[in-house]
């Protein structure tokens, strides 16, 4: 096979340590390679040297295999003074018999110096920083859900049914039963009356829901629960004034993702920091849902398609997408997206459904932030302008199901 990089390395990492190899053309002139593996250790003085070692041997190429957080290290320092890839550990697979850390540095490296290798999606140092701060802040806002779900479990076990009339138990009026209720009050209509604005009209309700069981120890618990919300809360507060000034460059872009269905302004920031706002480096939307996971797998052998299931994508976009499709869903005929995901419910069924909305919203983010537009609504009637016909069959074997035929008429123009 040809050699498309005559000096070419790869490092197989771990948590201690690395193997490196190097392969380079054989100095007594013959056609077999040079090759020479040495093992570093993944502290930052071992990485200098081995950045030494790679530029003494004038290497073109340096491949990494993407295994857990290992291998951000060697990348972060490497990739100012030599070309490196990262690449898709599932693309590398070595051939079935001995499996060794050296063995998989060698086969790695000769993959890459035949090209046949490719480099997955490392974003600049700016946007690895929104990401890691999209992130955290995502995984501290599913944390203060669970801690309210916790708080609202120790209130089913005294018995108060706060949640049952009450959407939201953290609101102004759930927050001061509780906090009521902590301090000792215990009279079920004072607690009722301190029900706000819309709440009022539920005050009976309330009564009902509010007496129980509640004693010290589910007190001294939902003080617990309190405090650790109210820390959460504080958190994603002050990640999100960082986050806001981290997107200053990107303020254009989140002004127009917003005008997409469903998608809010953490939803936003959360696309730019996991695809990078930049969508020159996927050709066409497809490339991009293809990326992210949000399509059908394809499996083809000898002449059959097997499983579509859909690939492994980037998670945090997925969740993104998946919120977003959630909430598109819910505006039924009213947009394009509402019309295109009830359309899909009898055929595929709700969960293929909301992965083929993801597929059409991550196809109007790569169009908005490539034509910097903003999003175009087609209309939750564009099916039955584009197709009427097809609307009238489905229209009439609906009725056929219901015992009814159908005649279609024209309506005169006033």
């Amino acid at each position: 096979m040809d050699v498309l990089h005559e000096r070419c390395a790869a490092l197989d990492i771990g948590k201690k340590d690395l193997k490196a190899c190097v392969r380079t053309p054989n100095p007594s002139g013959r056609r077999s390679r040079r090759q020479e593996i040495r093992t570093f250790a993944t502290v930052t003085n071992s990485l200098l040297e081995l950045r030494d070692w790679l530029l003494a041997e004038k290497v073109t190429l340096v491949v990494l295999e993407a295994t857990g957080d290992y291998w951000r290290g060697a990348f972060y320092l490497l990739e100012d003074c030599l070309n490196v890839i990262l690449v898709n550990a599932a693309h590398a697979k070595g051939l079935p018999g001995r499996k060794t850390d050296v063995a998989d540095a060698a086969w790695l490296c000769q993959l890459g110096e035949c090209g046949l290798l490719k480099a997955s999606f490392v974003p600049p140092e700016p946007v690895r920083h929104l990401r890691d701060l999209t992130r955290y802040r995502t995984s501290l806002t599913a944390e203060r859900s669970r801690e309210v779900q916790r708080l609202e479990k120790e209130l089913e076990d005294a018995g108060i049914k706060l949640s049952s009339v009450a959407t939201d138990i953290m609101g102004v009026s759930g927050r001061a039963m509780l906090a009521a209720l902590i301090d000792g009050e215990r009279d079920v209509h004072t607690l009722a009356q301190m029900a706000k604005a819309r709440m009022r009209p539920k005050i009976p309700a309330l009564v009902e829901a509010l007496t129980g069981n509640f004693g010290e120890h589910h007190a001294f618990l939902c003080r617990l629960h309190l405090e650790r919300i109210d820390h959460l809360t504080a958190a994603i507060g002050e990640l999100s004034v960082r986050i806001e000034a981290e997107m200053l460059p990107f303020a254009q872009q989140i002004e127009l993702l917003q005008t997409i269905p469903g998608v809010g302004r953490a939803t936003a920031e959360a696309l730019i920091a996991e695809t990078g706002g930049d969508m020159t480096r996927f050709r066409t939307a497809g490339h991009l849902a293809s990326w992210a996971g949000v399509c059908p797998g394809h499996h083809e052998s000898a002449g059959k398609h097997k499983s579509g299931r859909r690939r492994h994508g980037n998670r945090w976009l997925s969740a993104a997408l998946g919120t977003t499709a959630m909430a598109a869903s819910r505006t039924k005929d009213t947009t394009y997206f509402g019309a295109r995901y009830h359309r899909l419910v009898p055929r595929l069924g709700k969960k293929k459904a909301l992965v083929a909305l993801e597929h059409s919203i991550l196809t109007a983010v790569w169009h908005i932030l490539t034509n910097n537009v903003a999003f175009h609504d087609l209309g939750g009637d564009y099916y039955a302008k584009h197709d009427p016909d097809r609307a009238m069959r489905r229209l009439t074997r609906q009725a056929n199901a219901l015992g009814f035929t159908v005649r279609f008429d024209p309506i005169e123009a006033a």
